[in-house]
């Protein structure tokens, strides 16, 4: 069993067709990440990925070794991964939201630890930060969130006033 840490690039919806086809959501919004998937793991399996295509926006899958619609359907309802290492790099001042989860939030302002990112919520528009240790849901848009050192696992903010008590 791979070891690495995983990334979710997809959910399975369902089967589409006969031949072992899935329907899927793409969980980035970048098409172009699919067309360079080779390897994906999906409950612990690896498949290689025999063709990847869009039939409007939907996303569609075909795994090796998946040739019926009896098979897609054994699968579907799954997750998609891709190990960290697999993952497409993004452009300056893109940040891949699992890669800030334990990232330490300080206020500019005021210098304080607002809390550590432990996870994020997505609702339409940007990102919502979620933090251990604090109520408050950080919105990770530019305007908001002024710095971020991966390395330091550090988040440097300047929220509009009130932000930080909304949800207190």
């Amino acid at each position: 069993m791979n070891t690495e840490p995983l990334v979710a690039v997809a959910h399975l919806v369902r089967a589409r067709g006969i031949k072992g086809e899935l329907t899927a959501i793409p969980l980035n919004d970048r098409r172009e990440r699919y067309d360079t998937l080779r390897r994906v793991i999906v409950r612990d399996t690896e498949y290689e990925v025999e063709r990847v295509w869009w039939h409007g926006d939907q996303l569609i899958l075909k795994f090796r070794g998946v040739d019926t619609r009896s098979a897609a359907e054994a699968i579907s309802g799954n997750e998609v991964y891709v190990t960290e290492l697999e993952r497409a790099p993004l452009p300056e001042g893109e940040y891949y939201l699992s890669d800030l989860v334990g990232c330490e939030v300080l206020d500019r302002g005021s210098g304080r630890v607002v809390g550590v990112v432990s996870g994020w919520q997505e609702a339409g528009g940007p990102p919502l930060l979620e933090m251990e240790g604090s109520e408050a849901l950080i919105p990770f848009a530019r305007s908001i969130c002024r710095e971020v050192d991966l390395a330091a696992k550090r988040i440097v903010i300047d929220p509009p006033e009130g932000l930080l008590d909304l949800n207190r």
